[in-house]
């Protein structure tokens, strides 16, 4: 019997979209939405679907970006065959992306039973939506906005990759508020910074949704509330994206910052009054 119906995957689904790059933590609020659907958020196979869903949303960054992807993969092509071509920009990004996601991959592997154990847990998320709203606001206060993308440079790429593993470790951090934070601390600007953050997350998120996918198929989770969950998914992040986009072009953080820590807080108090189980 599945784990995992097909209403409850059109919920994850949506949760999943929508939040896979605001920076308020995906993780967290799918584990919070697991949790109000009383779905066991240390399950394997949950966990595995929820890594599986991502795929959706990643695929919509592959749709909504495809012009400058193939832009990066086809300037990496040139410059892999003709030495003089590896001075572009694009040709060094595309190897920066790749090193940037060494970091996240070795920890995620080294540190599984953690990740699926005692840091699944929605005091971690509740607790870490706070914390990580306020690096975020540090981080908006403190960049400069004054680089853009053209300016990113291999320490950039590392750096905000290698950010990454604090929601990898923290779920409730969020990938993409860790990303955009420190690219926001090396003075990107607000555009440049949610742009890195898509890119640098692409490898990461699609290797381990490929990963565990055979945990979410063979733990219980049949196919079909697995294929409604990404197919939402890959919808509602396509408008995700487009909004966020147009949102940082203009406004600042806080908005997210507040709300991380309204979440939090009624997470904190959720689990205290015993509505959630944590």
């Amino acid at each position: 019997m599945s784990t995992i119906g097909i209403g409850q995957a059109v919920v994850l689904g949506v949760v999943e979209g929508v939040t896979e790059f605001l920076p308020v933590s995906s993780t967290g609020h799918l584990k919070i939405a697991e949790g109000l659907m009383d779905i066991p958020v240390d399950d394997k196979a949950v966990v595995a679907f929820t890594a599986v869903i991502q795929v959706g949303a990643i695929a919509a960054v592959l749709v909504y970006f495809f012009r400058d992807i193939l832009r990066f993969v086809t300037a990496w092509g040139r410059g892999l065959a003709d030495r003089s071509q590896r001075t572009s920009h694009d040709y060094k990004f595309t190897w920066w992306v790749i090193y940037a996601t060494i970091p996240i991959v070795v920890v995620g592997l080294a540190a599984k039973p953690l990740i699926e154990g005692p840091l699944a847990s929605l005091w971690v998320v509740a607790g870490s939506l706070i914390v990580g709203s306020g690096v975020m606001w540090v981080a908006d206060q403190m960049g400069r906005h004054k680089r853009g993308e053209a300016d990113t440079t291999f320490k950039d790429a590392m750096l905000v990759g290698c950010s990454q593993i604090l929601a990898l470790l923290f779920p409730g951090f969020s990938r993409s508020g860790a990303t955009m934070s420190t690219a926001l601390l090396l003075d990107l600007d607000r555009v440049a910074a949610t742009r890195l953050s898509f890119f640098l997350g692409l490898p990461a998120l699609t290797g381990a949704g490929l990963y565990e996918l055979k945990d979410a198929v063979g733990g219980g989770v049949d196919a079909a509330p697995l294929i409604v969950g990404t197919v939402v998914s890959f919808v509602v992040a396509y408008a995700s994206i487009a909004w966020l986009l147009k949102f940082v072009a203009k406004h600042s953080f806080n908005a997210f910052v507040i709300y991380r820590i309204v979440v939090g807080a009624l997470v904190f108090a959720l689990l205290g009054a015993g509505v959630l189980n944590a």
